[in-house]
């Protein structure tokens, strides 16, 4: 399990760091970074697929002078980044169309195998330059990545990723492996496998104040009969819970627009910030390590850190729940004080 070697619940997320939305300067990227290990964070996240390797190169840039025992590291396999190049209007990159367009323009290709498992883990070693991966997660084997092929993608990292990352876990090559998704039906179908034994998973919007109530059904029930860890990406669900307009990496549709608007009004009232209620609610469910949001400006390391350590008074929870912005059945930080 992934919380047995976490300093902290706050982790980072390099999603931005791979130019998401926008060209992010390197000097920029970096400062961000910086802020993060400042601010006490040890554990970065990141994947092939965000800005085609940019995030991972970046990443270990901001962590080259650093001892390696300091932290955690987590990366991704499932997409291999090829050395040809590919106009970026044709849009392919990933599953994420054109959110990585100011990205490296190096074409993306998805494979799950065992051989492709070993090779994606291979390239992010050198990109990363570093010896090792403490976490390797099975990127986007879901249904927003495949549609009705999700199954039988899964099928090919079940043969191929599954055990190969379980050998490499044996061999001490790693420390653990699970799903990296943003749907929770995949890590539902893994858990019911009697051969795969996974560590962790890291589940990206799904349990979040604006989208929880899937998960709260089976999946974090069975995570924790199975031992196995929840670490909770994209908390801000790609940044319409911190002041953007972004949901499920799209424009954020009215009806959300105006939930949003009512759980701030109600943050507003008793003098805290939605971050705060966004992070805090994450990590209250006894399934959860840790949180990682994604940041590419300094500013935001210092935003979520104050987020963490905010004292959110009972009456917030109270409020939320009696006007249905939260699951009756969620765990809420007040109910574990």
């Amino acid at each position: 399990m992934i919380r047995d070697l976490l300093q902290g619940k706050l982790g980072f997320g390099t999603a931005p760091l791979g130019n998401l939305y926008r060209d992010v300067p390197e000097k920029e990227a970096i400062a961000t970074l910086d802020a993060a290990w400042e601010s006490g964070i040890r554990y970065f996240d990141t994947a092939p697929l965000y800005g085609a390797g940019l995030a991972e190169k970046r990443l270990g840039e901001a962590l080259s002078g650093k001892k390696r025992d300091d932290y955690v590291l987590s990366t991704k396999i499932g997409r291999i980044i090829l050395d040809v190049m590919e106009d970026s209007s044709a849009g392919n990159q990933g599953n994420k169309g054109k959110l990585y367009e100011y990205g490296y323009k190096n074409k993306i290709i998805n494979d799950y195998s065992a051989d492709a498992t070993l090779r994606s883990i291979e390239d992010s070693l050198k990109r990363l330059n570093t010896d090792r991966i403490d976490f390797v997660y099975i990127h986007d084997v879901a249904q927003d990545a495949y549609g009705d092929e999700w199954i039988s993608q899964f099928e090919t990292a079940r043969t191929g990723a599954f055990r190969t990352l379980t050998r490499l876990r044996e061999e001490g090559v790693i420390k653990g492996w699970g799903l990296g998704v943003n749907r929770v039906e995949p890590i539902e179908v893994m858990l019911e496998l009697e051969e795969a034994k996974p560590d962790v998973s890291l589940l990206a919007g799904r349990y979040s104040l604006l989208d929880h109530e899937h998960a709260l059904q089976r999946l974090m029930p069975a995570a924790v009969k199975n031992k196995m860890d929840i670490v909770v990406g994209g908390p801000y669900n790609s940044g319409v819970l911190a002041g953007g307009t972004h949901f499920e990496y799209q424009k954020a549709s009215p009806e959300v627009l105006n939930k949003v608007e009512k759980i701030k009004n109600i943050a507003d009232r008793h003098h805290i910030s939605i971050k705060a209620a966004a992070l805090q609610f994450s990590l209250a469910n006894p399934a959860v390590a840790a949180v990682i949001p994604g940041a590419s400006r300094p500013e935001r390391i210092a935003e979520d850190t104050a987020a963490l350590h905010t004292v959110i008074p009972a009456s917030f929870w109270e409020e939320m729940r009696e006007q249905k912005l939260v699951s009756p059945y969620a765990p809420l930080p007040y109910d574990q004080k």
